[in-house]
């Protein structure tokens, strides 16, 4: 039998990802256990009014606390949420299902967080605070037709 190791939650940079975005650890307030930390970055073609009620209530239904919501720019917004450990596989699946599209390192970090939850020897361990940044960026929809009318036009 194996074991895995406790609370050793780090990711190895990711080469083919233009920002740096992991797992970080720093100490929870007055808890024996480490706090995880997840920088996550995502984008959506849909509109704010779209996404972002789905987005929130996801959050909401799967125990997460939202900490704080800002807007960046006019075209980015984040998120700072609070979840243990235990229910991040559902706000994984939430966030998909919202609609939102994540970075590769979006989905390895997810992934990470889920197989350590996973693996964990003790059920008291899954009530560990994970921290989540969602940075999302709102794209526009660039379409055929409108590529081909703003080319005709310089024509």
């Amino acid at each position: 039998m194996t074991t895995v190791p406790r609370l050793r939650l780090t990711l190895p940079p990711s080469p083919s990802d233009e920002h740096a975005i992991g797992i970080h650890t720093s100490i929870g307030r007055g808890s024996k256990h480490p706090m995880q930390s997840l920088d996550i970055q995502g984008f959506s073609y849909e509109e704010r009014q779209g996404i972002l009620p789905s987005l929130t209530s996801a959050f909401a239904d799967c125990g997460g606390w939202l900490l704080n919501r800002k807007t960046l720019s006019p075209t980015t917004m984040e998120f700072r949420v609070e979840i243990q450990l235990r229910a991040v596989v559902d706000l994984y699946a939430s966030i998909i299902a919202s609609g939102l599209e994540l970075t590769r390192a979006g989905h390895l970090g997810f992934t990470h967080l889920c197989t350590c939850r996973k693996n964990l020897t003790a059920p008291s361990e899954l009530g560990q605070i994970v921290t989540i940044r969602l940075e999302i960026s709102f794209l526009e929809d660039a379409t055929l037709q409108s590529l081909f009318l703003s080319a005709g036009d310089r024509a």
